[in-house]
């Protein structure tokens, strides 16, 4: 793997607790409602993403029916619970606990669908290395919760 995309995941995965941590901050002190600062979330990184889009000269496709699957189009709708639900989540759980649980989530989901191949995901059987792996992190996920 290269180091960019190495580095680059990095920081994405920095961004869960920080983002959880403002998106929080905002519900507690203006929104009141995590709903309402996911909204708030949503509709500033759509204005930044239409700016991109704009200043990179990418075209919208429009959409031709029987292009692509009906459930191709909600993502958004998985990214605007965990959105909300990591607003929520934050000051309940604090960010260890709360990354760690969704780590944990993401590995467990991550197997099946690299099991199954579907999504788009080759298929990739689950062997004991893997399994290993996922119980390793549900034992991280213990050990941060109690202690």
């Amino acid at each position: 793997m290269s180091a960019l995309l190495f580095v680059m995941a990095l920081l994405a995965g920095a961004t869960l607790p920080t983002q959880a941590g403002i998106n929080s901050g905002l519900q507690a002190h203006w929104a009141g409602s995590p709903v309402l600062a996911s909204l708030v979330s949503f509709s500033v990184g759509t204005a930044a993403l239409v700016c991109w889009c704009l200043v990179t000269r990418t075209a919208p496709a429009v959409p031709v029916p029987g292009t692509t699957q009906w459930w191709h189009w909600t993502g958004g709708l998985l990214g605007a619970f965990f959105v909300s639900a990591v607003t929520f989540l934050a000051p309940r759980l604090g960010a260890t606990t709360m990354v760690a649980l969704i780590l944990a989530g993401q590995v467990a989901a991550s197997v099946l669908l690299d099991h199954f191949g579907v999504l788009g995901y080759q298929a990739r059987s689950v062997n004991l290395p893997r399994f290993a792996g996922l119980v390793m992190v549900g034992a991280g996920v213990y050990l941060i919760r109690r202690f």
